[in-house]
Parts: structure tokens; C-alpha cells; sequence
């Protein structure tokens, strides 16, 4: 069920872009001719209401995945929520706005990095739209859209950033912060930045064939780090603050590039679930295909 502050959705298209903002980005400044969405999904109600606007002639949604003020955990964000709802207005892309610590020295506060790899450390989270008598397996061997990082990339040099493209983020559940001992660990792994919410946007995004990106702030070195302090949330906010320009402006040039086609329209993500579904429609139940219509319509409708 929908319901909306401002204008009708039906009087204009819906977004092809969507930018989930993480701690410390809780708006899109430069987003124009603005209206608040507010989705019912069959996960429950997304984290926030989804604000949609035009940028450099491309239609986007805003999510600020901890909600307006900051009042959802890590492991409280509702992720199943966010990506239906995101999926049945028509996204095809989503770029990832989040905090992370670095494990490397090279990778300073105030850098940005665009990871091409996860690791998982969470427990318990819902993790998948399926279930319930459908069963789907995704290939998840790469779990970013690498054309859509690529340019994400390259517009964050572009705005200013020193960027690092690739790198494997460590998931966590949080909510507190590493131990040093723990810390260390982590570094013998050969990661490359840690954060807590990753995981399972990033799948549910592939499970709904959207292209999904993310631009990962380094706000500090955990607690490895000797010569350093130990991660502190006033530490991570005054980092964010100084990045929330290069993020805001790295969107601009992000939206800019698709309206001038500097994307494929289509890229495998899109097909994420062509060869992955398991279950014959005749077995699936009519309630589980109703639910996940905007997942698997295109392969199994109601």
C-alpha cells in the first residue's frame, strides 16, 4: 500500500536510481521537485519514508536506512523492507552510502572506498526474500554490480575523493565496535575495511535484480592501529561531516552519467534470478508469489 506527502506518483515516472543513505547521510540536498513516499511492504515499513526527486534529469529515491534521526541498529534496519519497496517503484540501481573502518593504513580517514568484495559475520539477520515454499539459489560470487561500481569510482575522483577501488568489507553485526584482539584478527584476513550493514542489503538487492554499488567512508582504523585512537561514534560523525559534500557530490555526477547512457541498460544483476528459482510455479503457494510480486513477477506471476 502506498500513501504520499506532496504530488501523485502517477503524474510522473518512478526512479531508476535509489541511494540508501547511511550514518551521517540522512538527505539528498540537491535532489529538486521533492515527494515523500510511504511504502506497506509484506516485510513490514521500509526505515523511513522514501523521498523521490529529479537530479540532472534522472528520477531518484532517498532512503536513509537508519531512519530520520538515527533510531535503527545495524541489525534493525529492516533490509527485506527497504529493497521491496525500493524494487516496486522501479529501481534499477542502488548505490550504498555507509561508514566503515579501515584494516589498512593505506586506507585513511577520509578516504572512500569502493569495495568489489564482502565478508559476513553477522548472525540471524533475514537474509532472503525466499522461503515459504519458493526456494532460489542466487550466484552472489560477486556481490557488487562491477559496472555500476566502476563509475561510482571514477565520479568520486572526479568530485575530489581519494578513492580506492576494490577491497573486501567485513561485515559485522555491531552495535559496539570492535576488540583489539578481534581487530587483529580481522587484519590477518586480509580485509580490507569493516562495517555493519552491508549485509544483507547487498544480497537482497542481487535476489531483486538491482544493480547495487557501494561507497564505503573511512572514518577511522578500528582499533588496530597503535599510534591511533579507537574508533569513537564522535570520532565517525566529524569524519562524515567533512564527507557529506564529496557524497552529495559524487551523486550529482553519478545521475549525471546514466542520463547521458553511460551505462548499459541492461546488466546481468537485472537477470540475477533467470537460471536461480528452483521450485515449479504450480508448487509455489499463491500467497508466496503474491507477496514477492515485485521479485519474481517477470518469472512467476500471480
Amino acid at each position: 500500500m502506498f500513501y504520499m506527502e506532496g504530488a501523485s506518483m502517477t503524474q510522473r515516472p518512478g526512479p531508476q536510481l535509489a541511494i540508501i543513505g547511511g550514518t551521517g547521510v540522512y538527505a539528498m540536498d540537491s535532489l529538486q521537485d521533492v515527494e515523500t513516499v510511504e511504502i506497506d511492504t509484506p516485510f513490514g515499513r521500509p526505515s523511513d519514508g522514501i523521498r523521490i526527486g529529479t537530479l540532472e534529469g534522472v528520477r531518484v529515491a532517498f532512503l536513509a536506512r537508519h531512519g530520520q534521526g538515527h533510531r535503527l541498529l545495524p541489525a534493525e534496519v529492516p533490509y527485506r523492507a527497504n529493497i521491496w519497496a525500493l524494487k516496486s517503484l522501479g529501481v534499477e540501481r542502488i548505490i550504498s552510502i555507509s561508514a566503515c573502518g579501515s584494516m589498512k593504513e593505506a586506507y585513511a580517514p577520509g578516504h572512500i572506498v569502493i569495495p568489489d568484495q564482502l565478508f559476513d559475520r553477522t548472525r540471524g539477520r533475514a537474509g532472503t526474500f525466499f522461503g515459504d515454499g519458493l526456494v532460489a539459489h542466487i550466484s552472489f560470487a560477486h556481490p557488487f554490480c562491477h559496472e555500476l561500481s566502476h563509475l561510482l569510482c571514477q565520479c568520486a575522483r572526479d568530485a575530489g575523493a581519494v578513492t580506492h577501488e576494490g577491497g573486501t568489507y567485513l561485515i559485522i553485526d555491531g552495535p559496539r565496535f570492535s576488540t583489539r584482539g578481534e581487530s587483529l584478527i580481522f587484519r590477518q584476513w586480509g580485509v580490507d575495511i569493516i562495517g555493519m550493514t552491508a549485509i544483507p542489503e547487498a544480497q537482497l538487492a542481487r535476489e531483486a535484480e538491482i544493480c547495487y554499488a557501494l561507497m564505503a567512508h573511512v572514518t577511522d582504523y578500528d582499533c588496530w592501529h597503535e599510534s591511533k585512537e579507537p574508533v569513537t561514534v564522535e570520532m565517525v560523525l566529524k569524519v562524515l561531516q567533512r564527507n557529506t559534500a564529496l557524497a552529495q557530490q559524487t551523486i550529482v555526477r553519478v545521475a549525471r552519467a546514466l542520463a547521458a547512457g553511460q551505462l548499459p541498460a541492461e546488466c546481468a544483476c537485472h537477470s540475477a534470478l533467470k537460471d536461480a528459482i528452483l521450485t515449479p510455479a504450480h508448487l509455489v503457494p499463491a500467497a508466496t508469489k503474491t507477496r514477492l510480486q515485485p521479485i519474481i513477477g517477470r518469472y512467476m506471476p500471480a
